[in-house]
Order: C-alpha cells, then sequence, then structure tokens
C-alpha cells in the first residue's frame, strides 16, 4: 500500500504546478463531469434569428486507462490498457416565444488498446475503459458518433419542458459523463419552481443510450448474447432478460416514470424526494434530509440521512432477487444454495439505510458515511445514478447487494482555495465493503477495500483545459467456488489507473 501511495503522490505532484471545475466564459464542467451552461442563447424575435443567434459549445477529452490485476484469469481478466480521442458539438438555438432546441453530436476514436490480447474472442478486457469506445457484440472494441442529445425545449416562466434525447440527473439518473459520451435518455422532462425554495420535475422516460452504446435499447432489459443491444451497465439486473421478461409477457421497453422535489424552505434544511416506476417490473421510492449547522466561524458540521424503498411489481418472479440472475426459479436445481441466500428469492422487495456527517471549513471537506441495505433483495440501478452515491459508494463499485454493510470516509482539498497551488483539488476516499458471505456466491461479489484518489488541475497559461488523475486499489476476498468454500487464489483484487484531459471551446 505504501508504495501505490507513492506513486499517486507523485503523479499529482507533476501536476501540482497552476481553478477546481474545469470553467470557461459560457461552462462549466463540474466534479462529477455534468455540464452547465452558464451563458445560453436566450430570447429572440423570429424564428430565423433563433437560429442565427444560437450558440455553438465544442469540447475536446482524451481519456487513457491501465488496468492491473494483482493475478490474472485466463480468458476472464487480463492486464490492459485503453487511450481514446473523443469530443462533442453541442448547438442550442435561440428561444423563440419560449421554444428552443438543443442538438449534440458525440464521438470517440480508439487510440491504443489491447482489449483482445489473443484471448477469448467475446471477452472485453478493458473494464474501467470500455466506455472510452463502442464495444461491438463480439467483444472487440471501435470507434463511435452518435447525437446523445436532440431535445426540444419550452420555457413559460419558472417552468421548463424538454421532449427528445437528453441527460437526466437524479438520485437514480445521470448522465455521468465521466469518459466520451454521456449516459442519455429518450424522455419528456417537466419541471416547475412557482412554489418558493421549491422544484418539482415529472419525467416520462421511454429509452437509454448508455456510455459505450450506439443506440439507445430498453431501460431494463437484459441480453447475454448481445449486451449492446440491451442494458449492460454494471448494475443490471441480469435475471430481467429479454426472453424471461418475454415469457412473463411483460414488456421489453418499459416506460420509466420519474418524479423528483427538492425543498429549502426551512433554513439549512435541504429535502429531497424521489420515486421511480417500471409497470410490471418494481417501483423505488427515496427520501433524503441534509441540515447544516454552524459550529463557529470557521467550520460546518453536515448531518444527512437517506432512506430508500424498492417495491416488487412483478421484476422478482421473473428474474429474482439477486443482480446475478442465478436464484430465479425456472434455473436449475443445482442453484438451490443460492436461492436459499435469499429470504424471498422471487421478490426484489428490499431498502437501504444511509447517514453522513460532512464537515467543511474553507478549502477543506471532510465525509463520513455509512449504508447498510436490508436481508432482502438487491437494488436495481442501472442508469448510472448510485442509490448510496455520496454516502458509501466508492468509484466503480457496485454496494448495494442485499444484506451489504458498508462505511467510507472521504476528504477533499482546494489547495488553490487554501492559497498554496492555484488550480490543483484533490479528493481522496476510503470504502469498506463487508458482503454477506452466503449472497457473494450467488452474486461473485466479495468483502473488499478500496483507496481512490482523484486530482484535477488546471493551468492560468492554457485557459479552458483540465487535466486529472484518477487511482483506484481495490483489496477484496477470493472468490466462493461454492456456497461456503472460497478459492485459493485472489483473482478480484486489481489497481486501476486514469489520465483525463478536457479542453473547452
Amino acid at each position: 500500500m505504501k508504495a501505490k501511495l507513492s506513486i499517486v503522490a507523485a503523479a499529482t505532484c507533476l501536476l501540482a504546478t497552476s481553478a477546481y471545475a474545469l470553467k470557461s466564459e459560457d461552462r462549466t464542467v463540474k466534479g462529477n463531469y455534468q455540464v452547465e451552461y452558464t451563458k445560453a442563447p436566450g430570447a429572440v424575435n423570429s424564428i430565423g434569428e433563433m437560429f442565427t443567434k444560437g450558440e455553438v459549445y465544442g469540447r475536446l477529452r482524451s481519456n487513457n486507462f491501465f488496468w492491473d490485476w494483482d493475478t490474472q484469469k485466463d480468458g476472464v481478466t487480463a492486464d490492459n490498457k485503453m487511450m481514446g480521442l473523443g469530443g462533442s458539438l453541442v448547438y442550442k438555438t435561440g428561444f423563440f416565444h419560449g421554444l428552443g432546441a438543443t442538438v449534440g453530436f458525440y464521438g470517440t476514436t480508439q487510440l491504443l488498446g489491447d482489449n483482445k490480447d489473443g484471448f477469448s474472442p467475446t471477452a472485453n478486457y478493458g473494464k474501467a475503459g470500455k466506455d472510452t469506445y463502442h464495444t461491438r457484440r463480439d467483444g472487440t472494441e471501435g470507434g463511435m458518433g452518435n447525437f446523445a442529445e436532440a431535445f426540444l425545449e419550452y420555457k413559460n416562466g419558472k417552468t421548463n419542458v424538454k421532449v427528445g434525447r437528453q441527460g437526466i440527473d437524479s438520485m437514480m439518473l445521470a448522465t455521468n459523463d465521466t469518459k466520451m459520451i454521456p449516459n442519455t435518455f429518450e424522455a419528456a422532462m417537466i419541471e416547475n419552481k412557482d412554489i418558493p425554495n421549491t422544484s418539482i420535475r415529472a419525467g416520462y422516460i421511454m429509452s437509454q443510450k448508455l456510455r459505450d452504446h450506439q443506440t439507445f435499447h430498453s431501460v431494463i432489459a437484459f441480453s447475454g448474447s448481445d449486451k449492446t443491444a440491451y442494458n449492460d451497465d454494471s448494475g443490471v439486473h441480469k435475471g430481467l432478460t429479454v426472453a424471461k421478461i418475454q415469457t412473463a409477457k411483460e414488456d421489453v421497453d418499459p416506460e420509466m416514470i420519474l418524479l423528483t422535489a427538492q425543498n429549502a424552505s426551512i433554513p439549512n434544511l435541504k429535502l429531497n424526494g424521489e420515486y421511480i416506476g417500471l409497470n410490471g417490473f418494481f417501483s423505488t421510492a427515496i427520501a433524503e434530509a441534509n441540515y447544516k449547522i454552524k459550529l463557529n466561524e470557521a467550520w460546518t458540521l453536515t448531518p444527512g440521512v437517506r432512506y430508500l424503498k424498492q417495491m416488487d411489481n412483478g421484476a422478482g418472479k421473473i428474474g429474482g432477487a439477486s443482480l446475478s440472475g442465478n436464484v430465479v426459479s425456472s434455473i436449475l436445481a443445482t442453484k438451490t444454495a443460492a436461492r436459499a441466500a435469499y429470504t424471498n428469492p422471487d421478490s426484489v422487495d428490499g431498502s437501504i439505510i444511509m447517514a453522513r456527517l460532512v464537515a467543511a471549513s474553507g478549502p477543506l471537506e471532510l465525509t463520513a458515511g455509512y449504508s447498510k441495505i436490508s436481508d432482502d433483495a438487491d437494488i436495481i440501478a442501472p442508469w448510472r445514478g448510485f442509490p448510496t452515491g455520496g454516502y458509501t459508494r466508492s468509484m466503480a463499485q457496485v454496494d448495494w447487494i442485499a444484506n451489504t454493510q458498508n462505511w467510507a470516509v472521504k476528504a477533499v482539498y482546494d489547495f488553490g482555495k487554501a492559497g498554496l497551488v492555484p488550480g490543483l483539488l484533490i479528493a481522496a476516499d476510503y470504502e469498506n465493503m463487508n458482503f454477506d458471505d452466503k449472497k457473494a456466491f450467488t452474486s461473485g461479489f466479495t468483502d473488499r477495500t478500496i483507496f481512490h484518489v482523484d486530482a484535477w488541475q488546471t493551468f492560468k497559461s492554457l485557459p479552458n483545459t483540465e487535466f486529472k488523475l484518477r487511482f483506484a486499489t481495490v483489496d477484496a476476498d477470493p472468490a466462493y467456488t461454492s456456497a461456503t468454500v472460497q478459492s485459493t487464489v485472489d483473482y478480484n483484487s486489481y489497481n486501476e489507473y486514469r489520465f483525463e484531459i478536457n479542453y473547452l471551446f
């Protein structure tokens, strides 16, 4: 571990020679890579001016990945490196009588990759770098370009309506644009802020395009034979296959209902609520509260709690309680032990309770978080919004498997704000994930600890440009070969390195 930390420190120092959040005169790219348009076209006087007074927003980016397994497993895992170059052009029209439009083209091409490396023609060893390029059906990778955004927008007072391909950010859904192309949805969204200190949104979501997919597809269905035509996110429920959904006579392409609400009427108290529903499958409700306390002139303390309740409406009978798909009743009798690991293997009823403390003073922010998933079903969330995000989840981890307990600590320090190193911000977190051993055999997840560091750097001499270094080391237990026996070889631990450059124009 000491050697790994030394590598991180050295790499960080290479960047620390001149502010957090990439900013240009018209955009801000947040730490989670949401793009906020700070200067956008306004009202115009004619249809012609909608286009002549529109704005084009460009972005170039480079992503580089290196994946280092502690022990490689032939045909399953392999050390690999990836390099991609991509970018986007987004065009926004002016607004004529409140009506406008946005079109965004995103593309990426592979510069370097050893994903195949002479092994199985259908295995994808890219792992972290997977979303840097387009993953084909046969497991190979290639370039990609698509109109990930294309929507009409209508503004009237404090009401905003968007219809078409768009990014949606909530507790369960996210653009999650940390690679090359954002996660977007074909949807109709309406937001209203007429109630003081309150924002309410309602959405009707028809399909999703994951970051490395060329086309839009079902928000929930999985296909082992053609993953790229359906949802293959790391949090996907592999039991909700196209075949099983069709056998159950449910819709392979169900619409999702999304409702969100945020209120800040009480000073220092922020309340959030969210509901998602997929008819014939399940629904999820979330409530969250954060209250900021001023301790003294320097420090604030913000306790936060979040509760998530997942309610079955048919998904459990179709795909089972486990995201692995290994406990559904239609599978072979050899999975009896797997089914026994779940309280009710044919239901996706489940919940999570989360809590955190956030202490902040000037350039420093410290967070301690905890999450406990009920001993029921795994939580279904393949839309790049993470159920435990902001509480325990660390980079590239799924920590919402049933009966899992997680705790995490995080520190963020803005060296520019502190007057030490202009443009440098570093965030580090440590997470401990304690899985239910009985479910580890079923799901493939095992107990693990994760140490993860992000470092952002901008320079005054290079305006509109940001450099980002990411590192994670995962120390995981070996996989279970049966319900009670663990492997003697650890194929689950690894180190991961990422380097990204962003340029806005």
